[in-house]
C-alpha cells in the first residue's frame, strides 16, 4: 500500500477553524490536505487536483452536502466521507443513498475521522473480489462473480461498489448465515463492527434492486436478530422458506 503521503484529502467545509484543525491533525499523519469553502469550490478543486477522498459537510450555504454529492457522482468515483449533524439519521441515510462512502457526525474527535479515512481508502484501494464462476442463482437472477456483474431477467443490474461487495458476500455463502459482525467485518472492514445499521440499510438497497417483490424477499433472506442468509441455489438444495 502507498504511503499517506501520496493521498490527497479534500475537506469541503465553510468552517476555517474545523478545516485548519482537521488540516493540522491530518498533514501529521503524512497526508496532503487541500480544502474548499464550497460546494462549487469543491468540484473545481475535485477536477484540478484530483483528491483521493473528500471529506464534505452536509451544511453549507448555497450548494448544499447533498447537492454537492450529486454532482461529485456525475464526474467521478472518488471516495466521500458525509460529515453530519449528530442525530440526523435521515441525513445519513440520504447521504449513503446519493453515494456517499461513509459519514461522520459532528462534533467528532480527529482520531475518529482519521480511523474512517483509513478503513475508506483501504476499502477503495483493496483488489478487485474475484471468482471463477458464474452462477444462476435462478431462472431470473445470475450473478457473473469473474466479472463483477449481475443481471436480473437478463438486464444489467447497476450496483454500488459496496452493494456489489455485500452481494459478492452473501451469495458466496449460500444457504449460510451471515452474522452483522462478519458482514460489517468482511464488506466496511473491522472499525464497524458495532454499524449494524450500516448491513440493514445496504441489504434493504440490494433488495430494491435484485427481489421481484422486496418486502417479500425470496434471496437475501433475514435471519432476526442473526443476520441474513442468501437462498441456498446450489443443485438438489432445499429452498429454505422466505422469511
Amino acid at each position: 500500500m502507498a504511503s499517506n503521503v501520496e493521498r490527497r484529502i479534500l475537506i469541503v467545509d465553510d468552517e476555517p477553524n474545523l478545516v485548519d484543525a482537521v488540516r493540522l491533525y491530518l498533514e501529521m499523519e503524512g497526508y496532503v490536505v487541500l480544502s474548499a469553502m464550497s460546494g462549487r469550490e469543491a468540484l473545481e478543486k475535485l477536477r484540478d487536483l484530483l483528491p483521493d477522498l473528500i471529506v464534505l459537510d452536509v451544511m453549507m450555504p448555497e450548494m448544499d452536502g447533498f447537492e454537492t454529492l450529486r454532482e461529485i457522482r456525475k464526474i467521478s468515483n472518488v471516495p466521500v466521507i458525509m460529515l453530519t449533524a449528530r442525530g440526523e439519521e435521515d441525513d445519513k441515510v440520504r447521504g449513503l443513498r446519493l453515494g456517499a462512502d461513509d459519514y461522520v457526525a459532528k462534533p467528532f474527535s480527529q482520531r475518529e475521522l482519521l480511523s474512517r479515512i483509513q478503513a475508506v481508502i483501504r476499502r477503495a484501494e483493496a483488489p478487485p473480489l474475484v471468482a471463477k464462476t458464474t452462477v444462476e442463482v435462478d431462472e431470473d437472477l445470475t450473478i457473473d462473480f469473474s466479472r463483477a456483474e449481475v443481471f436480473l431477467k437478463g438486464q444489467r443490474v447497476q450496483l454500488t461498489p459496496t452493494e456489489y461487495r455485500l452481494l459478492y458476500h452473501l451469495a458466496s455463502n449460500p444457504g449460510r448465515v451471515l452474522p452483522y459482525e462478519t458482514i460489517l467485518a468482511k464488506v466496511w472492514g473491522m472499525e464497524y463492527r458495532e454499524e449494524e445499521h450500516y448491513v440493514r440499510l445496504y441489504v434493504n438497497y440490494l433488495r430494491q434492486k435484485i427481489e421481484p417483490d422486496p418486502a417479500h424477499p425470496k434471496y437475501i433472506l433475514t435471519e432476526r436478530g442473526l443476520g441474513y442468509r442468501f437462498v441456498d441455489f446450489r443443485q438438489g438444495a432445499r429452498a429454505p422458506r422466505p422469511r
